[in-house]
């Protein structure tokens, strides 16, 4: 029998992400959150490709990316519930670290596994972030979705897009859990 990681496995199996709307200062400082980049970062990746990146957004930058998703749910002609939706992921955030797809050109490796890739990066930053004991959640939203908004925004290039925007910083209430999907439902045995 191989050697169990007890402290890991019972992390997994009890994870719960913290809505961002719950998440308040103190935020991990850079040396923090770079031990956290570091461990998403090692993601598995066909290829090598590291078809993804990171940016990391401050209160200041937050509060600019809300007025941009006010703006761009007017142009958009968003109603008005939607355009505060938009908004207000930026507005409550305090640290927000943006996962960036950047498809890579190969031969060997397609789109769809470099997508695979960037969402893995997104969960495994997320589970980093928990694990060291701060609150996190994993967001997209219409604004993510919106070219205007990224290129603007982030500066994102044709061959990128958002992955997620993953918010952390001091959880202020835990949440319920939540249900879980019965293994029986999803799950299939195949013997022969």
């Amino acid at each position: 029998m191989p050697d169990k990681n007890h402290a890991a496995l019972d992390f997994l199996l009890t994870r719960r992400s913290r809505p961002a709307k719950t998440l308040s200062g103190p935020v991990p400082d850079r040396e923090t959150l770079n031990t956290i980049l570091t461990a998403a970062a090692r993601t598995p990746d066909h290829g090598k490709l590291e078809p993804w990146r990171f940016i990391v957004l401050e209160r200041p930058a937050l509060a600019r990316l809300a007025e941009l998703a006010t703006e761009r749910g007017h142009a958009m002609g968003l109603d008005e519930e939607k355009r505060q939706k938009g908004r207000s992921q930026f507005d409550q955030g305090q640290l927000c670290v943006a996962v960036i797809e950047v498809q890579k050109p190969s031969e060997k490796i397609p789109a769809i596994e470099q997508t695979y890739s960037a969402g893995a990066v997104c969960l495994a930053l997320l589970n980093a972030a928990l694990a060291s004991g701060w609150g996190a959640n994993w967001l997209s939203g219409w604004p993510s979705h919106d070219r205007g908004f990224v290129e603007t925004g982030l500066g994102l290039g044709a061959h990128e897009r958002v992955a997620g925007f993953l918010y952390l910083g001091t959880e202020t209430a835990r949440p319920p859990e939540r249900p879980r999907p019965g293994l029986d439902a999803i799950t299939t045995w195949v013997t022969e």
